[in-house]
């Protein structure tokens, strides 16, 4: 808007950050079931004893890529392009929470991705009508399961606590997003289309306690709200 044109919506979706990391670790060395060629591409020049790396030796054993800064890189991307923004802190998450409250239509949850197209549906029906029944097409339920990764492992617990406290800002931006996400839910009177999650493991950290009180009845009405998301 700085040079006169106008402010695009944004949408985006986030996933749980610990799953997208160890999805990205394993797709960087091996890829999907598309064929090699996928991982060869992004990572020609990995050494062979940097691609079978055990992911726990990686991560007790603090190598770069999984360590911090590395695993910073969600809230950086909503934070902006301020330098602050690549500091994994308060500063920086607090910036990218405003990012998303000001200027998202919708930041939805991968987990939860049903729901994310349905309210995109009702949203910006110009773009997305019908967008579920093209997601639920045999044909590309084939396309979309040819993308998951190949040889992923789960670490041992004590690596997975270890990410965890490594990424507690961006659990804390993630489960925000999805607080919001879960109220947007309940505005619009959207019952969710997914499974009932398995619980998590023990070892996990607890998630913060989600809002479930209704939406006061006095709050403005569906319609409006989309005007005002639209002025922004």
């Amino acid at each position: 808007t700085r040079f006169g044109g106008d402010q695009p919506v944004f949408i985006n979706i986030i996933r749980d950050p610990v799953n997208r990391f160890l999805s990205n670790y394993f797709f960087r060395r091996f890829g999907d079931w598309r064929g090699e060629q996928n991982h060869m591409i992004r990572t020609p020049n990995m050494r062979q004893e940097e691609r079978y790396l055990d992911i726990n030796v990686c991560i007790l054993e603090n190598y770069p890529e999984c360590s911090n800064p590395r695993l910073f890189y969600i809230i950086p991307y909503f934070c902006g392009q301020h330098p602050r923004c690549r500091e994994p802190g308060e500063w920086a998450l607090e910036r990218a929470k405003l990012h998303v409250n000001e200027n998202f239509l919708l930041v939805g949850i991968l987990e939860e991705l049903e729901d994310v197209l349905l309210l995109l549906e009702r949203f910006l029906p110009h773009y997305f009508k019908g967008v579920l029944s093209i997601y639920k097409n045999p044909e590309h339920r084939k396309l979309g399961n040819l993308t998951g990764t190949v040889k992923k492992t789960v670490p041992s617990p004590e690596a997975i606590q270890i990410l965890y406290q490594r990424m507690r800002y961006e659990y804390e931006f993630y489960y925000y997003v999805k607080e919001q996400f879960h109220l947007l839910k309940q505005k619009f009177g959207l019952k969710s289309h997914i499974r009932k999650p398995s619980p998590r493991p023990e070892f996990f950290i607890p998630s913060p306690l989600e809002t479930e009180e209704p939406i006061d009845d006095e709050e403005e009405n569906d319609e409006k709200w989309l005007e005002d998301i639209y002025k922004r």
